[in-house]
């Protein structure tokens, strides 16, 4: 697959220079604008994802009336972080 050229922006000159003094020994200003496209590239796919699913469940509460209590799903989210911690030896 042929490569293609991200457009060039026009930033005033802090901007780069806060830019060009968070690169790491070695990294390029490419490198580093290439990483932070793709990261938001999945941010936007991962709050996409969660949007869909967040309209979904409230389409789904609207039919049904069914739901979760509160407390229920805070216990649950606890121990899935409890367990986390334990395996991570925290």
């Amino acid at each position: 697959m042929k490569s293609a050229v991200i457009p060039q922006i026009r930033v005033e000159p802090e901007l780069r220079a806060a830019l060009e003094s968070a690169l790491r020994p070695g990294e390029t200003l490419t490198d580093f604008v290439e990483a932070t496209v793709r990261s938001a590239i999945a941010f936007r796919r991962v709050q996409t994802e969660f949007h869909a699913r967040a309209q979904a469940a409230s389409e789904d509460y609207h039919r049904t009336g069914a739901s979760v209590p509160v407390d229920d799903v805070v216990q649950r989210l606890q121990a899935k972080l409890d367990a986390k911690r334990k395996k991570l030896g925290r």
